[in-house]
């Protein structure tokens, strides 16, 4: 959790890596930056409504991700992604994480946040924050784009004719003939795609704080749907190894503050203590790095497709651990401002999201079976559908 700079976080593939990296990074360090920076000093008004309005940004993507990740979980089981939330085409399949990714993430996220220090100690910041612009401005627009898509197909007036569109490239020709690109949209999506594309010229050219949320929240509810941890265990992995990641990079060193302080893109959310003073004009920034909603994010969505599976028509896991979020993250913020220092978030999110959970499946003896919940791969449970399939046709 953080007050006003800017920071990374990595994912288990290496396209995503740069993105979760600067996603965790800064969930740990904004805070420095509007304690020391301005000599601003915040009314109780300004900072109540502040860090309000951040926890409350925050619940959005955990809470509606996590709905939308038992919707593509099930599209994954068909082995079609058949869900209306966006281009339908392979990259919108759920990208299932391993033991093996959630060993190897806090590794790569050192590794990507010790290289961006290093580039902006070696190049100029300025240049290396025009190329993270235009890059997230892409990632962004497509984000936010992919994020309006179930809202446009309730409210796209049914009188508009919505025709439907195919983006294909391939490579070769004949048998050898490959598929390189392979998009299906409609009249909705590009729509979608219109408006975010005048959001992400805004942010392009204003760096408006609502434009950076706008693509911050599209960011974080992207990465809670379709990042998919395969069990529990492989949670704990994740978050634990996180859990050191982030307390010895905060701690530790000041790699992760200086990274912040001069990395400039939508990753963190952002809202002004001064709003009441200075309108939309405000400048004071309070800030939650996005680390600290995805990171958590994905486990709480895990436990809501295991509550899911119980058949019980009960959320109970999912709820503890939804609760145990907002616990973490306001002790986040108190003991920040007890101690007028940068805290890393997941010194106190990580305990509060496993632990309560926990807790709860001791009491109603169902620890075992909450640790032997498997989710499998996408490629998997398409094999397994066309199997179960096929044994019907037999019988």
């Amino acid at each position: 959790m953080s007050e006003a700079e800017q920071v990374p976080a990595s994912a288990p593939e290496a396209a995503s890596a740069v993105i979760l990296d600067a996603l965790n990074a800064t969930d740990s360090n904004g805070t420095e930056a509007l304690n020391a920076t301005a000599k601003f000093v915040a009314t109780p008004e300004g900072t109540a409504l502040a860090y309000g309005s951040l926890v409350f940004m925050a619940l959005l993507p955990i809470f509606f991700g996590a709905l939308r990740s038992v919707t593509c979980s099930k599209s994954k089981e068909l082995g079609e992604n058949d869900y209306d939330s966006g281009f339908r085409n392979s990259a919108d399949m759920p990208e299932t994480i391993t033991s093996r990714d959630a060993a190897r993430f806090p590794i790569i996220a050192s590794c990507t946040l010790f290289g961006l220090y290093l580039f902006f100690k070696v190049f100029s910041q300025e240049y290396i924050n025009l190329l993270l612009s235009v890059y997230f401005f892409v990632l962004g627009v497509l984000a936010l784009s992919h994020t309006m898509s179930p809202l446009m197909s309730r409210i796209f007036p049914v009188s508009l004719p919505n025709k439907q569109y195919q983006l294909l490239f391939t490579q070769g020709s004949g048998e050898s003939k490959e598929e390189i690109v392979n998009y299906e949209f409609d009249t909705k999506n590009l729509v979608c795609l219109l408006i975010s594309s005048v959001v992400g010229v805004w942010y392009l050219l204003k760096k408006h704080w609502i434009a950076n949320n706008l693509f911050g929240l599209a960011f974080a509810l992207n990465g809670v749907e379709v990042l998919h941890l395969n069990n529990v265990s492989t949670g704990c992995i994740l978050l634990g190894g996180l859990f050191v990641y982030d307390v010895f990079w905060v701690f530790g060193t000041n790699v992760m503050v200086t990274v912040a302080k001069s990395f400039e893109a939508p990753i963190k959310l952002v809202f002004p203590q001064d709003l009441l003073e200075k309108g939309l004009e405000a400048n004071n920034f309070a800030m939650l790095g996005l680390g600290d909603i995805v990171i958590p994010g994905i486990f709480i969505a895990l436990l809501l497709r295991f509550d899911v599976s119980l058949n019980k028509n009960s959320r109970t896991y999912f709820y503890s651990s939804f609760l145990a979020y907002i616990f973490g993250l306001g002790l986040t913020i108190f003991v920040m401002h007890t101690f007028k220092h940068a805290q890393p978030a997941l010194l106190y999110l990580v305990p509060a999201c496993v632990g309560f959970p926990v807790v709860v499946a001791l009491c109603k003896g169902e620890l075992t079976e909450m640790f032997r919940y498997e989710e499998s791969p996408p490629e998997e449970a398409g094999t397994k559908e066309d199997s179960s399939a096929s044994d019907k046709k037999d019988q």
